[in-house]
């Protein structure tokens, strides 16, 4: 008898309770709609249902990267007259909690006193990082993975569909010097870095991911800190062989008529026996120096940026730029933020960074392709400096034309054969 009262009772209140909560988690996960005055002269407290914390709502919004009125949090910090008045009663906290005092350091409102003079040394919580973290985990490393993988895939399949662009005519036996020990100098030096630069930036972003599990945290803890050195110290060598690029081959490589018609012709590099005109320097080519160029000076700034953290901010003011001339709007977008915390500065020079570099690699896995495997005889112009008469004819005959009137007029032709 007792047993069936209990389940009839238990039949009867659990509907209720069940419908009781429903309504509270409806409550709670209903994102906050303030009407300022709404309730103001009742007193009534709006957050009543979560004791004036945050609800689920507030979370989810937050979480869905939409903008919160959080001031109920940022402001709940104490109150510092009352807490210095009843401060040797209750300690060195006075009457700030310890939630309260948390609080202020993550909004930047704490009186920070700290020994350090660095810059944003008193900056002990940053509430911001957690994007930049996200962005550099998520899409950064996605998306920069399917760059340079789908680049490599693409040279593959052309080079299995064209196959290796070969020296149609005879070879003559003659050489030409395609580039002098100084112009290869500058080259190998801005290459050669720009290398070992890339491959220890992708050991930084991917190796907790692809190393850690291969090699074990030990080796990789090793790995990244010789990495970390390397990238920093060698970046001179870029720099520096950069400017010798920028001041060997910026004459060369300003845009003519002739490189309209080979870009029309696609360089005579999908045809057999299409050879468009071209100077030293020829329309594709060109295309990759003014890549490497600005690519190159945009990378060396923000990296200048990292290298000395704090003392080269470059955001802030290029976003009042952004913002003077209305381009966030353009896309729908709101004005970008002008006032950056130093730490703010350092996330986006590092994002902005490896963005470029993920675009200069696909961009050099190209020229590296047509420079080796891609192309017959290419290499010798960097590696010998010297080149076959033939090959020159057939991929920069104008360039062997003006050769040869030099030489006719310096009286230095080689005699016929």
């Amino acid at each position: 008898m007792r047993f069936r009262l209990l389940t009839l009772l238990v039949g009867l209140l659990l509907p209720l309770s069940l419908a009781a909560q429903d309504a509270s988690i409806q409550q709670l996960t209903e994102p906050l709609k303030v009407d300022p005055g709404a309730d103001a002269a009742e007193g009534t407290d709006i957050r009543a249902a979560t004791g004036g914390a945050q609800t689920l709502g507030d979370i989810l919004a937050r979480q869905r990267g939409e903008k919160i009125d959080d001031s109920f949090r940022r402001d709940a910090t104490g109150d510092p007259d009352s807490a210095s008045a009843i401060a040797s009663q209750l300690g060195t906290l006075g009457g700030a909690s310890d939630p309260e005092l948390w609080r202020a350091m993550r909004y930047g409102s704490a009186d920070i006193t700290v020994s350090s003079r660095s810059p944003a040394a008193d900056v002990i919580m940053q509430d911001g990082g957690m994007w930049w973290l996200q962005f550099r985990q998520g899409p950064l490393a996605t998306y920069g993975a399917y760059l340079l993988g789908g680049t490599l895939v693409l040279l593959a399949l052309f080079l299995l569909l064209r196959g290796r662009i070969r020296i149609e005519g005879e070879k003559s036996g003659r050489t030409l010097t395609r580039f002098s020990g100084f112009e290869r100098f500058g080259h190998w030096l801005f290459a050669g870095s720009f290398l070992i630069l890339g491959a220890t930036g992708l050991i930084t972003l991917f190796g907790r991911t692809v190393m850690i599990p291969l090699f074990g945290k030990d080796m990789f803890a090793t790995l990244a800190l010789a990495s970390k050195w390397v990238h920093n110290n060698v970046a001179w060598a870029f720099m520096a062989g950069l400017i010798l690029v920028i001041l060997n081959w910026t004459l060369h490589n300003i845009p003519n008529k002739h490189d309209l018609k080979w870009l029309a012709m696609g360089g005579g590099l999908f045809s057999k026996g299409v050879h468009p005109p071209a100077r030293k320097f020829n329309a594709g080519q060109k295309m990759i120096f003014w890549g490497c160029v600005v690519l190159g000076l945009s990378i060396s700034a923000s990296g200048l940026s990292l290298l000395f953290p704090f003392e080269l901010p470059m955001f802030a003011k290029t976003f009042a730029l952004i913002n003077d001339i209305g381009a966030p709007g353009w896309v729908g977008m709101q004005p970008l933020p002008e006032q950056l915390a130093a730490q703010e500065e350092m996330q986006f020079a590092q994002l902005w960074h490896a963005v470029v570099a993920f675009v200069f690699m696909a961009m050099i896995f190209a020229h590296i392709y047509l420079g080796t495997v891609g192309m017959e005889g290419a290499f010798d112009a960097m590696g010998t400096g010297e080149v076959d008469e033939q090959w020159a004819r057939e991929h920069h005959g104008l360039w062997v034309e003006e050769v040869k009137a030099k030489e006719a007029a310096a009286g230095t032709t080689a005699p016929a054969e």
